[in-house]
C-alpha cells in the first residue's frame, strides 16, 4: 500500500477515517499468519505453555458482573495469530485462577513441571500466563527453582481478552519469541510483557492499570522483544538455585509492615499463633523499625525464627547505617539486599529449606 504525503491534509472526518482505514491493514499484514507446511512445523523449536489463569484468560462473568479467569492455556494459544509460525506450542493447564488466589502449591507444580519439561532435549523452553498481582513472586521463585538454563518466560495482560485492545494476544507472542531465542538461555526466568524483557529477581509491577507496568526500577529492563527481533542488551547477575527436595517443606512466612505508630502487635499475634517458621519486615528507610516492634522483633529471635528486614521504599538497598541497624542485627536478623519484602518472603521460604543459620541465611540474601 502506498500512502501519499499529502494525506495529512485531508480535512477532518474524511482524514480520520482514513488513518483507521490504514491503521487497519497495517495491523493486520502485521497480524496475519503466514501458512505452513508440515515440514517448515516439524522444524520449529517446540514451547510448552502452563497455564494458571489470570486477567490474559479472562472473560466476563455474568454471575458475578465481573472479568474472571475462564479460557484454558489452549484458549490462549489458539487465539494468538502468528504463534504456529515461531513455534510449536502445546499447552498444559496447571491452574485456572486469579493471582491474588496464587499458592506456594501451585507453585511447587510449576517448578517441578517446568524441570520435568526442559529436562526434554525437544523442548526449547516454558511459558507460565499468570495473573498480574502476584506475577513477579511467581516469576522469582521459579527463577530460584528452575535448574536448567532454558528459558521459563511469565506472561500476562493487562488487559482482559474481552477489551478492544488487549495486550494479551501480543504479550504472548513476544512470550514465546523470547522463549525460543538463543539469547535467552542463561538468563533464567524472565517477565516479558509490553515488549520490555525483564528479570524475575528485579522486576516489579508498578502501575495498577498500564499496560507497561512490569518495570525493573533500579536497573533497567535486560532487552526487548519487537518487531524485527528479541534482543538482549544486559545479562542478570545476582542469581542463584534452591531446587526444591522432595521431602523440603515451605515453612509459613508472614510479612509486617512497619509505618509511623506501629508497636510490634501484629508481630506478637502471629507469635501467639504458634505457626510461624519465618518473619519479613517491610521497614520504613533502610529497613528501620520502631523502638516497640524491635522489642517483638526480639521475642521472635528468642524462639529461634529467622528475620529478614526488607524496606517499603521502592528503590535501593538495605544497609546498616543507623543505631537501630546495628540493634537489628546484633539480634541475628538478616538484611534483604534490595529484594522487595514480597520477594525477599520467596527466598527466605527457599533457603529455609536449607538452613535456619542467621548468617549462613545472609549469604544466600548477598548472593
Amino acid at each position: 500500500m502506498i500512502i501519499h504525503a499529502q494525506s495529512r491534509f485531508i480535512p477532518g472526518p474524511q482524514r480520520l477515517r482514513t488513518l483507521w482505514t490504514i491503521a487497519a491493514w497495517l495491523c493486520i499484514g502485521l497480524a496475519l499468519p503466514r501458512v505452513s507446511t508440515g515440514q517448515e512445523q516439524s522444524a520449529l523449536p517446540r514451547v510448552v505453555v502452563l497455564a494458571t489463569g489470570g486477567t490474559i484468560a479472562g472473560q466476563y462473568d455474568p454471575d458475578s458482573g465481573a472479568l474472571a479467569p475462564q479460557l484454558t492455556g489452549e484458549d490462549i494459544v489458539a487465539s494468538v495469530p502468528g504463534l504456529s509460525e515461531v513455534a510449536r506450542v502445546s499447552a498444559e493447564q496447571i491452574a485456572n485462577v486469579g493471582s491474588r488466589d496464587m499458592t506456594p502449591e501451585i507453585w511447587r507444580t510449576l517448578a517441578r513441571r517446568a524441570n520435568e519439561l526442559l529436562a526434554s532435549s525437544d523442548i526449547a523452553g516454558v511459558v507460565v500466563t499468570h495473573g498480574t498481582d502476584t506475577l513477579e513472586e511467581t516469576a522469582y521463585f521459579l527463577d530460584l527453582a528452575v535448574t536448567s538454563d532454558k528459558p521459563v518466560i511469565v506472561v500476562g495482560a493487562q488487559r482482559a481478552p474481552t477489551y478492544f485492545d488487549s495486550d494479551g494476544p501480543r504479550n504472548m507472542l513476544n512470550a514465546v519469541r523470547v522463549a525460543v531465542s538463543e539469547e535467552a538461555i542463561g538468563m533464567g526466568t524472565l517477565v516479558v510483557m509490553n515488549g520490555q524483557i525483564n528479570a524475575a529477581r528485579d522486576v516489579t509491577k508498578t502501575n495498577t492499570l498500564d499496560v507497561e507496568t512490569f518495570r525493573t526500577l533500579d536497573f533497567g529492563a535486560l532487552g526487548v522483544a519487537d518487531i524485527e527481533a528479541v534482543r538482549f542488551y544486559r545479562a542478570p547477575l545476582r542469581r542463584q538455585t534452591i531446587p526444591l527436595r522432595e521431602g523440603d517443606r515451605l515453612g509459613r512466612v508472614e510479612i509486617v509492615s512497619e509505618y509511623a505508630g506501629s508497636d510490634g502487635r501484629l508481630i506478637r499475634l502471629l507469635l501467639a499463633d504458634g505457626d510461624l517458621d519465618g518473619l519479613v519486615i517491610e521497614g520504613v528507610g533502610l529497613g528501620h523499625v520502631s523502638s516497640k516492634t524491635l522489642e517483638a522483633i526480639r521475642e521472635v529471635r528468642a524462639q529461634g525464627i529467622p528475620v529478614v528486614l526488607s524496606t517499603r521504599v521502592p528503590t535501593g538497598r538495605v544497609v546498616p547505617l543507623y543505631v537501630i541497624n546495628s540493634q537489628l542485627l546484633e539480634l541475628g536478623c538478616v538484611e534483604a539486599d534490595n529484594l522487595s519484602p514480597q520477594k525477599a518472603r520467596v527466598l527466605l521460604m527457599l533457603a529455609m529449606t536449607r538452613t535456619r543459620d542467621p548468617a549462613e541465611l545472609q549469604d544466600y540474601f548477598d548472593r
